[in-house]
């Protein structure tokens, strides 16, 4: 098997026309949400705002849109606060444009051993992740960063740099915690080394913001940090776009103890079974992007606030479910093309109304992550990824 190829200098025109796709598909998003503003974006800013007046980060009285990053994210924010908002909504949705295009690309160059052209594997894997690139622009989004530092951590992971893969993956989990689900993978790969710059980066992080609101303060935004979280998960496990398992498991038997242990049990099996699919890593040559994309899938299914658009993040697995197609058995085609239909093609306007609710409240994209998931674990169970 040969190693990651890197895409040639002729593919450029490709990464370009990925750049127009995505800018032109979020534009349309905006149009079509009826958004009058980046929403997502507004949070952070409004928080980085408060950040530079020294005032408390997080209130109950914001609603659906209290700030959750930690604190350290709100300082990062602060060059947004120097122009005015809409200016800063141009500048982070073309930055986000850009940073999806970066992504896009990062992914191809780090796919080992690719099978298919570079421009049929980019289009058919914007096809099935579009939706989603469409939702992180329109909503002023920020798991764009995320994905490129943890495709970041890939590529470092693929060069034996385990120390850039640590520091990397902490980066990202300041912009959203659940960057840490990849460190099982990094443990596995890189044994204890790469903790060293993961805790120094961690630490720093969490450090930051006591330059601004002292110790004691900075204790205080931690402490409101986790109350924020914890608080706002309940209200939001019945939400048509939440595919985490404590959303589904409380979609289909009601919100309660018993769909909180079977969610539990349910994200134990899946890290779990990333154990197996990380015990079979010899069986090729290169196991890091495989391993990684499944990690990634899982984000939105182990997070209680997973939304179906960070399943962005999973765009590796898509790609690599795409390039390994004949690789698969017609029975597993089978599961990866449902998997694809209840993820990817999800959609009010393709369903409308009746059968779009029904779905929902079978909690359909979240079992579409898990059979993705699975596919990416038969891949790696027969060698090919």
């Amino acid at each position: 098997m040969r190693y990651a190829r890197s895409v040639p200098t002729r593919q450029w025109p490709i990464v370009r026309a990925v750049a127009v796709v995505l800018i032109v598909a979020g534009a349309y998003g905006l149009v079509r949400l009826n958004r009058d503003e980046l929403v997502d974006f507004a949070v952070p800013r409004t928080a980085a705002v408060r950040f530079v007046a020294h005032e408390p980060l997080y209130r109950p009285d914001d609603g659906h849109f209290q700030y959750k990053y930690f604190p350290a994210f709100a300082q990062f924010m602060v060059p947004f606060t120097w122009v005015s908002k809409p200016i800063g909504e141009v500048v982070w949705f073309a930055l986000t444009a850009v940073m999806a295009a970066a992504f896009v690309r990062l992914s191809l160059i780090a796919l080992p051993d690719r099978r298919l052209s570079a421009k049929v594997l980019v289009w058919l894997t914007l096809l099935l992740t579009g939706k989603f690139f469409v939702k992180e622009l329109a909503f002023g989004q920020f798991n764009l960063p995320v994905g490129l530092l943890l495709i970041g951590a890939l590529i470092a992971a693929q060069h034996g740099r385990g120390l850039a893969a640590g520091a990397a993956i902490a980066a990202g989990a300041f912009v959203k915690p659940y960057a840490l689900v990849l460190v099982p993978w990094l443990a596995r790969t890189f044994g204890w080394r790469p903790f060293v710059p993961f805790t120094l980066v961690m630490a720093a992080g969490l450090l930051l913001p006591a330059v601004t609101y002292g110790w004691d303060g900075n204790l205080t935004l931690l402490h409101e940090w986790y109350r924020t979280v914890t608080d706002t998960t309940a209200p939001n496990l019945l939400s048509a776009d939440n595919i985490s398992f404590p959303s589904m498991w409380a979609k289909w038997i009601g919100p309660g103890p018993q769909a909180s242990t079977l969610a539990l049990g349910s994200a134990v099996i899946a890290v779990a079974a990333g154990g197996v699919v990380m015990f079979r890593r010899r069986q090729v040559t290169e196991p890091n992007y495989l391993e990684a994309a499944y990690f990634c899938v899982l984000i939105p299914l182990l997070s209680p606030q997973g939304w179906d658009y960070v399943l962005l993040l999973g765009l590796p697995g898509y790609m690599c479910l795409v390039d390994r197609w004949r690789d698969l058995s017609t029975g597993w085609r089978a599961v990866a093309v449902t998997g694809f239909l209840l993820t990817s093609f999800l959609i009010f306007d393709l369903q409308r109304r009746t059968l779009y609710l029904y779905l929902v409240r079978l909690g359909a994209s979240s079992v579409g992550a898990v059979l993705i998931a699975a596919c990416l674990i038969r891949l790696r169970w027969k060698a090919v990824a």
